[in-house]
């Protein structure tokens, strides 16, 4: 009798761990409900005659004023970018705390009121709460601001994420991720932004005016849960994040961070190593998650022609013009990169070999909305969905980078068919516009000829 139970209950306790390790990995899997971008009002837009008179007022020297003009003529962004309100009122860029706090509490309730709406979910449900914004700390902190405007639970898990740099919204998705493992059942709220207002360099080195011109207000909101019952009503799931960080360099390190210039000018630094450690960072990264996206095939195919590209190179003495780059599109449906400018759309692009359709989204969320730093991601994956690209299956390869230096990547799936229009429903259908004709090209062209110096002269003494 009892040499037949014991193999009953050997089978039993063998069912049970079984059924314990499926609802373990279900209940770890990132679902994401929904995602909220934020447009500002149309009275904050960045013209190309405000921006110039923008930079007039910095009182450049002559040639950093023409190199500030090379620079946004060249950038690829348009004029329908926004800016924060101090920008347009009469102390302009002379910012103070409230301007702060009011650019964030802005981005906050509008994009949160949206989300709680379509979503049905309540604040009081909201169990995690991560914030990013890399150069701004308040007290108290962003999250306890959210915290008190929604009135939310005394036991929330809150976390108030600062300079992580353009790449800050992956790391906070990727902490929500490591939460969701251990608590079962729970709601996160991730918010991406940047605040502007308080960061306009007065200086005039050349290393730290760019950001002047490159960055745009803006920010996103987000929903996950780790709820299985919830699944058929997301519209992603994370399939896998990688982070890459190569602080131990001292180049890496120092390419890309706050500082004050000679004078005592407090801005942001863009170093000569910055494109050699993003290149860096990116090959790293996507060796690191090429195994966990892309089908064996691929992978042994392109381990294959590099290592006879190499034997030709080193034995044939074969000139290799262009490198075997591995095929991503083999496990990659939609590239959503971050759009920190035409330089960082047309690395990834060679680096990835990916055709200019690939880079569409990127192309016109700069266009559009500029370089919004950490959030600017999601306004890329709106722009899919506002096409009505992303269909059930389908995945996603998003790709950010940030100071530190950091690179970081995830691989979302489609769960159904999207169409939601969101933050581009008011222009959508005007994108890709036949020509993307620069504006500050058409109004500083002249800064290339070689008169430009004379007319220079001619508009700063005006």
């Amino acid at each position: 009798m009892i040499l037949m139970i014991l193999p009953c209950l050997l089978v039993v306790f063998i069912l049970y761990l079984f059924y314990k390790f499926i609802q373990q990995k279900r209940n770890q899997s990132c679902y994401m409900l929904d995602y909220e971008c934020f447009k500002p009002p149309d009275d904050r837009k960045v013209s190309t005659a405000f921006a110039g008179e923008m930079m007039k007022r910095s009182n450049l020297p002559l040639e950093e004023y023409r190199f500030l003009l090379r620079a946004i003529v060249s950038s690829g962004i348009g004029e329908d970018t926004y800016g924060p309100r101090n920008f347009f009122l009469e102390r302009g860029t002379n910012s103070t705390l409230p301007d702060s706090r009011f650019e964030m509490d802005e981005f906050f309730t509008e994009t949160l009121d949206r989300l709680f709406s379509r979503s049905k979910v309540s604040p009081q449900d909201i169990d995690i709460l991560v914030v990013n914004v890399s150069c701004l700390t308040l007290v108290p902190s962003l999250t306890s601001r959210i915290i008190n405007r929604y009135k939310m639970r005394d036991d929330i898990k809150s976390f108030n994420i600062t300079g992580m740099g353009c790449s800050a919204s992956l790391i906070s998705i990727n902490l929500v991720q490591n939460m969701f493992k251990s608590h079962r059942n729970k709601f996160a709220l991730v918010l991406t932004s940047e605040a502007i207002a308080p960061n306009w360099y007065y200086g005039n080195e050349r290393s730290m005016i760019l950001t002047n011109c490159l960055f745009r207000c803006g920010g996103c909101s987000m929903l996950l849960t780790n709820k299985p019952a919830l699944k058929k009503q997301a519209k992603f799931k994370l399939k896998c994040l990688v982070r890459t960080h190569l602080g131990a360099s001292d180049e890496a390190h120092s390419c890309c961070k706050q500082q004050e210039d000679d004078k005592g000018h407090l801005g942001f630094y863009l170093g000569k190593d910055l494109p050699k450690s993003a290149a860096r960072a990116l090959t790293r990264n996507l060796g690191d998650i090429a195994p966990n996206i892309l089908p064996i095939t691929a992978i042994c195919r392109y381990v294959l022609l590099a290592n006879i590209q190499k034997f030709g190179a080193k034995y044939l003495h074969i000139v290799v013009k262009n490198k075997v780059n591995m095929n991503f599109k083999s496990g990659v449906d939609h590239f959503c990169l971050h759009p920190g400018g035409k330089a960082v759309i047309e690395g990834v692009k060679r680096s990835l070999g990916l055709a200019d359709d690939d880079m569409e989204p990127s192309r016109m969320t700069l266009h559009r909305f500029g370089n919004t730093s950490a959030s600017s991601m999601w306004y890329v994956l709106a722009y899919m969905e506002a096409k009505k690209r992303l269909k059930k299956g389908d995945r996603v390869l998003m790709i950010g980078f940030g100071s530190g230096f950091k690179c970081n990547s995830c691989m979302w799936e489609v769960l159904r068919d999207l169409d939601d229009k969101s933050v581009w429903e008011d222009c959508i259908d005007n994108f890709p516009p036949k020509s993307l004709l620069n504006p500050y090209l058409e109004k500083y062209g002249w800064i290339n000829d070689e008169n430009a110096a004379s007319e220079l002269e001619a508009i700063l003494e005006s």
